[in-house]
């Protein structure tokens, strides 16, 4: 007969480890001092556990703060729409207009590097 090999996953995502965390401590103060979680000692559950809620609100504070971000972010989009192109557009015709002095690019907020690239080669 083939055994079966078993698996207990633990959670990567930092939100369903305190979850899972979380479970685990109302389940060790309920078996209260029968619980086999005791024998833990270098990071006992009893001082441990009851950081899991703090750790969750501040989680999800966090995931808040970042829903708000991308939030923030897709207005900021929104708002300056082809930015990109427009400065690209404007750095060509100021080269355009100052074929012979590009470095007068500079007056407008640009960055003139005249340094010459280097060609990595292909080995």
């Amino acid at each position: 007969m083939k055994s079966i090999s078993i698996r207990i996953v633990i959670p990567t995502n930092v939100g369903e480890l305190i979850s899972l965390a979380s479970l685990i401590y109302a389940r060790h103060k309920a078996d209260g001092k029968t619980s086999p979680l005791h024998a833990i000692t270098d990071d006992p559950w009893d001082e441990y556990g009851p950081k899991i809620q703090e750790a969750l609100i501040k989680h999800n504070e966090a995931e808040e703060y970042t829903r708000k971000a991308e939030q923030a972010y897709r207005e900021r989009d929104q708002i300056i729409g082809d930015l990109d192109g427009l400065v690209k557009r404007t750095r060509d015709l100021l080269k355009a207009i100052f074929k012979k002095t590009p470095k007068k690019l500079g007056e407008w907020g640009f960055e003139v590097n005249d340094t010459p690239r280097i060609v990595k080669v292909k080995k």
